[in-house]
């Protein structure tokens, strides 16, 4: 399993505009295959924070989405971001 997460900044007055730009990217990433789970969301404390929480069955399931990452407009609103990719070796449940 492969989890992406960590968070990217935008302009505090831009970021519904972005959020609302995500919407068709969540869509077509639950939809792929090998994603568990993918939200982007609004922070709820940092009005320009974005936060990123991405579940793979695997590297090759987050390669095969991926593609050429975020659009031209997109990557310009983004003031700063810090997300990476972790490997997990084991899951417990909370459930």
């Amino acid at each position: 399993m492969v989890i992406v997460a960590g968070h990217l900044v935008v302009d505090p007055a831009e970021r519904e505009a972005y959020l609302a730009g995500c919407v068709t990217v969540v869509e077509q990433a639950r939809a792929a295959e090998g994603c568990l789970d993918f939200a982007i969301s609004a922070d709820l404390v940092d009005a320009g924070r974005i936060n990123i929480v991405e579940r793979w069955a695997s590297q090759e399931a987050v390669e095969a989405f991926r593609g050429s990452g975020p659009s031209d407009e997109q990557g310009a609103a983004m003031l700063s971001a810090d997300v990476a990719e972790y490997d997990v070796a084991g899951v417990r449940s909370l459930t």
